[in-house]
């Protein structure tokens, strides 16, 4: 018997060993769940006034180069990676066919300028014919005036037979005439009043085809002038695309140009920014340069998380709910020398929420 009550002596003792220890395990599991979940939140005692992310990489205006008209490259000016100033010569399209369109559209805007000319001095001429017409129709008029005082002397003459009625007809019929040219000049006049104003309605749509022409000229010339691909601003080349001799249309990616400005896009999660502000001091070290040390400033934070300029906005609406922290984009200005940072280049950000910001800056 006492064999046997020490045996379950020695069980009861494992069991209860077995328990404690497993009671430890999940207390312990508990506690490394909870430090993770404060962690990740950034929840004390994790929380510092020093916010950190590794999300976070160098960007820049990285402009690509396209050509706007179509043709043969004929000569290529610059090599790949080479640095270039603003308006430098990167290459040129073959030229011919986009001359003679200039050289077709001075000529037709030469004869639109013609053809306005040509309007004007129609002008003019119908003008002049209006005052020939005015001077014979008041030259009319006075012939009709003189023929019915004729008229009137006749047939008093007629009457008391000192002229004969052969006579007074005679003067009736010149009479009658004269009141015709009167009715003759006036349709003329009325005509030459007609083409100028034939003249003038022209003239506008001569105008018309004049800056039609003109806009036309432009537009080669334009065309003529986008055949020399030049740089658009300072910068750093990426590589070059094409080659001598090959055909590119508008629109093709030739080669890119990096400027020299670059910054730095830190996706800080929303548990981080409480205390950030714009001005704040930021440090970040470059992966790729053997964690480099930078240091610039908080410039702009995004008006909103970074999901919300998704392509498919999230919907939480349905189904089962994950809280996750958000990422809000920081962009940060560096304020040190940057000629050795290329956009794309992962890095790790440090923002001290301790200093103090300059209340303009704050505000912002």
């Amino acid at each position: 018997m006492s064999q046997q009550g020490e045996n379950q002596a020695n069980e009861r003792e494992r069991t209860n060993r077995l328990r404690i220890l497993s009671i430890a395990i999940g207390g312990g599991i508990a506690l490394v769940g909870v430090l993770v979940i404060l962690y990740a939140w950034q929840i004390w005692p994790f929380n510092s006034a020093i916010q950190s992310t590794e999300n976070a990489y160098v960007r820049g205006q990285v402009t690509f180069i396209s050509p706007q008209v179509n043709g043969y490259i004929t000569s290529v000016e610059v090599i790949d990676l080479q640095p270039v100033h603003k308006g430098q010569l990167l290459m040129t399209i073959d030229d011919r066919i986009y001359r003679q369109r200039v050289h077709q559209a001075e000529a037709q805007l030469a004869m639109k300028l013609a053809a306005l000319a040509n309007n004007q001095q129609q002008r003019r001429s119908a003008q002049a014919t209006i005052e020939s017409n005015n001077a014979a129709l008041a030259n009319a008029k006075a012939q009709a005036q003189r023929s019915g005082f004729d008229l009137k002397r006749v047939e008093n003459l007629a009457a008391d037979g000192s002229l004969s009625v052969r006579e007074r007809d005679a003067a009736r019929a010149s009479n009658t005439q004269a009141q015709a040219a009167i009715q003759q000049a006036a349709a003329t006049l009325e005509v030459s009043k007609q083409n100028l104003q034939t003249v003038i309605v022209n003239r506008a749509s001569l105008e018309g085809d004049v800056a039609s022409a003109r806009a036309a000229l432009e537009l080669a010339q334009i065309d003529l002038v986008n055949t020399r691909i030049i740089a658009p601003d300072d910068g750093q080349l990426g590589q070059i695309a094409v080659r001598k001799g090959a055909y590119v249309s508008a629109g093709t990616r030739l080669t890119s140009v990096v400027p020299a400005e670059k910054w730095v896009i830190a996706n800080m999660k929303e548990t981080q920014l409480a205390n950030v502000h714009p001005g704040m001091a930021v440090t970040f070290t470059v992966d790729a340069l053997n964690h480099q040390k930078f240091s610039g400033e908080v410039e702009f934070i995004s008006p909103a998380a970074g999901s919300e300029f998704s392509a498919i906005s999230p919907d939480n609406a349905t189904g089962n709910f994950v809280k996750i922290a958000q990422r809000i984009p920081v962009r940060i200005k560096i304020t040190g020398d940057q000629q050795r940072l290329r956009p794309g280049m992962s890095v790790e950000v440090s923002i001290d929420t301790s200093a103090a910001v300059p209340p303009r800056e704050a505000q912002q």
